[in-house]
C-alpha cells in the first residue's frame, strides 16, 4: 500500500445559509480544496453526507457535485454512515489511493440542515438510530445521549456542572475559527443556566446543525512538495451495535477503542504521542467516553481531564482546538471532513491564537449514531 497525503484543504463558514443551495456550500469547498492543491481535475470523487434524500430531496451526491465541480466522466460516490459520513468517505478514498488504484480523490462532506423545521430535522436524525428498538419507542437522538449521561453521571458520581469545561473550552477556541457557527465565550455559571433539552442535557452540553462543507484532496505522498508534507498515518473503523442497550457496556465506546487502537498500532504510536485531538463532541457526554476509549482517562475518568484543564490548547491534550461541533457546529454528514482539515490546520502551524505550539501529530474521531460506526484518522507532520 502507497503512503498517502494531504495535497489541498477547504471549507466553508457553519451558519443557516439561507441564500446558498447545497450545491452551492458544497461546491465552495470543493473549488477551495482544489485551488489549495493546484488542481483542476481529480481521479475520482467521494461525498460525505447523512440527510440529503431526508432534507433535500437530493440523492446520488456523488454525481449532482461531480457534474457542478465539473469532473465529468470521473468516479462519483456518495457515503452515508450517520454522522461518521465524513469520516467514512475519507476512509474510502484513502484506501482507493492507497491501494494504487486512483492517484488523487477529493473528498467532500457537506449537509444543508436548515431548510426544514426543526421537528423534521430531529426525526431525519433519528434515523441514526435503531428504528425498532429506539426511535418507534418514542427516543430522540438527544434523549438517547441524555439517557446515557445520566446513567454515566450515577455510576461515576459526577455532577452535571462537572461537564461545563468541556463547552467552555470549545467555544473559546472557536472565537478564533473564522468559520465556526458560534462566536460567544461561555462561563460554567452560564452552562448550568442553559435551557434543558433532554435531563440532563441542556442546550450548551449539545451541538448546533447548521449547513456547511468542508473538502480534502489525497493524492500519494511522493507528489506532495509543500513543508510540512502532512501524510495518514493511521486509519480504522469499528461498529458496536446500532441501539445503546443492545452493548456490553452502554457506557464505553467500544468502536472508539477498537478504531482507535487500530489506527495507534498502524500509525507506530499510542495517545501519548499526539499533539491534537479533534474528537466527536455532539454532546458533552460523547467527550468524556471519547477520551476514556481513546486511552486519555480511565472508565468513569474522562470529565476529569476537563475539570483540570487538560484539554486546553496548553494541556495534555488539546481537543476541539477550532471549536469543536458544540461551537463550530454540527452540518453531520460534513463533520468528518471539518475535523480532519482542522487537523491539517494545526499540523501546517495555520490556526493563530489556537495553534498548538510544535504540533506534529494529530487525529480525527468521527462517530456515527450514539457510537454505532467510528472512524478514527491520525496525521503526522514531515519535513517541517
Amino acid at each position: 500500500m502507497r503512503q498517502v497525503a494531504i495535497l489541498g484543504i477547504g471549507q466553508t463558514k457553519i451558519d443557516e445559509h439561507w441564500d446558498k443551495s447545497l450545491r452551492e456550500i458544497g461546491g465552495e469547498a470543493a473549488f477551495s480544496a482544489l485551488q489549495d492543491a493546484g488542481l483542476e481535475k481529480v481521479d475520482a470523487l467521494f461525498v460525505g453526507n447523512m440527510l440529503s434524500s431526508l432534507v433535500d430531496g437530493q440523492n446520488q451526491l456523488g454525481t449532482f457535485f461531480s457534474d457542478w465541480i465539473g469532473l465529468w466522466k470521473q468516479e462519483a460516490v456518495k457515503m452515508e454512515a450517520a454522522c461518521a459520513s465524513g469520516g467514512a468517505a475519507f476512509r474510502a478514498a484513502l484506501m482507493a489511493v492507497a491501494s494504487g488504484d486512483i492517484d488523487s480523490a477529493l473528498v467532500l462532506g457537506v449537509e444543508k440542515m436548515t431548510d426544514k423545521a426543526g421537528r423534521d430535522v430531529t426525526s431525519a436524525l433519528a434515523t441514526a438510530a435503531d428504528a425498532d428498538y429506539e426511535v418507534e419507542q418514542g427516543v430522540s437522538f438527544v434523549g438517547i445521549n441524555a439517557l446515557v449521561m445520566r446513567r454515566y453521571m450515577h455510576e461515576f458520581g459526577w455532577k452535571h456542572a462537572d461537564f461545563a469545561p468541556f463547552s467552555v473550552n470549545a467555544h473559546a477556541n472557536a472565537l478564533h475559527n473564522p468559520y465556526a457557527r458560534l462566536h460567544e465565550k461561555i462561563t460554567a455559571e452560564k452552562f448550568e443556566r442553559s435551557s434543558v433539552i433532554a435531563s440532563p442535557i441542556n442546550l450548551l452540553d449539545a451541538s448546533p446543525i447548521g449547513d456547511g462543507a468542508a473538502a480534502v484532496i489525497i493524492v500519494p505522498a511522493e507528489k506532495v512538495a509543500r513543508k510540512p508534507r502532512i501524510v495518514v498515518a493511521g486509519s480504522a473503523s469499528a461498529t458496536d451495535t446500532i441501539a445503546v442497550h443492545g452493548r456490553k457496556d452502554p457506557l464505553f465506546l467500544n468502536a472508539a477503542y477498537l478504531s482507535s487502537k487500530r489506527a495507534y498500532d498502524m500509525a507506530g504510536i499510542s495517545f501519548a504521542d499526539l499533539d491534537v485531538f479533534e474528537l466527536h463532541d455532539a454532546f458533552s457526554i460523547m467527550a468524556a467516553l471519547s477520551l476514556e476509549a481513546c486511552g486519555f482517562a480511565e472508565r468513569g475518568q474522562g470529565v476529569r481531564l476537563g475539570l483540570d484543564n487538560e484539554i486546553s490548547i496548553t494541556g495534555r491534550v488539546p481537543v476541539c482546538t477550532r471549536g469543536g461541533l458544540k461551537a463550530r457546529g454540527h452540518p453531520v454528514g460534513a463533520t468528518g471532513i471539518y475535523q480532519i482539515v482542522e487537523v491539517i490546520q494545526q499540523l501546517r502551524g495555520e490556526c493563530g491564537l489556537t495553534q498548538v505550539d510544535g504540533a506534529k501529530i494529530g487525529m480525527a474521531q468521527n462517530i456515527g449514531g450514539s457510537g454505532a460506526t467510528i472512524l478514527t484518522h491520525i496525521f503526522k507532520a514531515e519535513g517541517s
